[in-house]
């Protein structure tokens, strides 16, 4: 057992217990090992190799990076490329076969990997300089909840970098389970708010449908250079 209360993995992972009913977590799981083949695979490697680029563009030199749903490590990865000067990355996920994936992935020394849901992160508070999270937003069980424990563990200086499905062209999926999920820019942004951001600044990803904020708890608007 870990002082976290959750258990340790062979190679020192710190693996924190899935809340019960993360359905998502559970499929994801289950996916871990064909996630980046195929079609999918192609478009999740397109969406992270855009998504490492804005955060390039929108931080130039974090100290510490957080990603939030890390998966199976590709865009941790690319982030460790990024940011050779950079001293600590962490990854944290709720499906523990992902960061099984995500540690064959990374050799890099500065990457450490918990298991754990975006709603209770395992860091002390005012930790990361960057915090980014790609494809994750959307199953997040407690979106709200999960901005705001992002703004927790966020230096006051820190920029939140989040994508996602997040588009007008969302609006009719907005029905039965999903009724309440912030799935359109203006619910995002009230989110946002609402856990400490300041203003947003909104950047395309891949087609119509996948789009990224940057928000600061600064209530700083942070533009891409170049």
């Amino acid at each position: 057992m870990t002082a976290s209360g959750g258990r340790e993995a062979s190679d020192g992972t710190d693996l924190l217990p899935v809340a019960k009913g993360s359905r998502a977590a559970a499929v994801y799981d289950r996916r871990a090992m064909t996630y980046d083949t195929g079609s999918s695979g192609r478009l999740h490697g397109a969406i992270v190799a855009r998504v490492a680029r804005l955060a390039r563009d929108t931080s130039s030199a974090p100290r510490a990076v957080l990603d939030v749903g890390c998966g199976t490590g590709r865009l941790l990865d690319l982030l460790t490329q990024t940011y050779p000067n950079a001293q600590h990355f962490a990854g944290v996920d709720p499906a523990p076969s992902m960061l099984a994936v995500t540690r064959e992935r990374t050799t890099d020394a500065r990457v450490t990997l918990a298991q754990a849901m975006a709603e209770r992160l395992p860091f002390p508070t005012g930790t990361f300089d960057l915090v980014v999270t790609s494809t994750s937003f959307d199953h997040w069980t407690d979106q709200a909840g999960g901005l705001a424990e992002c703004a927790r563990v966020m230096t006051p200086e820190g920029v939140l970098l989040l994508a996602d499905r997040i588009s007008a062209w969302l609006v009719p999926t907005l029905v039965g389970s999903r009724k309440a999920k912030a799935r359109t820019r203006s619910r995002v942004g009230r989110l946002l708010t609402e856990a400490g951001f300041g203003p947003c600044t909104w950047h395309p990803v891949f087609g119509v449908v996948i789009n990224a904020v940057v928000a600061s708890r600064q209530g700083m608007s942070q533009e891409p250079r170049g």
